[in-house]
């Protein structure tokens, strides 16, 4: 039998997640969307489409990151450690 993870989320609500986080992380910031672009070298209307639709290019979405601080954010995507027991999480 497969063994298949059931995940309720769709992609696009992943994407509405990803992209509210960002967001927010904007206006904490106080950058506009113009100052986010100017920033990070994304055109204005590709920060419009990527806040309002979720459509970037993966080379933006990193300027987009790095703009925000949030690179290091990025590169420990993958980096959570896989355990096998609760052996193995109790001794790290």
């Amino acid at each position: 039998m497969d063994n298949f993870f059931f995940n309720p989320k769709t992609p696009n609500d992943i994407a509405h997640d990803l992209v509210e986080k960002i967001k927010q992380r904007r206006k904490k910031l106080k950058i506009s969307q113009a100052q986010l672009a100017s920033k990070s070298g994304v055109s204005l209307g590709s920060i419009k489409r990527f806040e309002s639709k979720y459509e970037i290019s993966l080379n933006s979405f990193i300027k987009i990151l790095i703009a925000l601080n949030l690179e290091q954010d990025l590169e420990n995507l993958f980096t959570q450690k896989d355990y096998n027991s609760i052996d193995e999480v109790i001794n790290g």
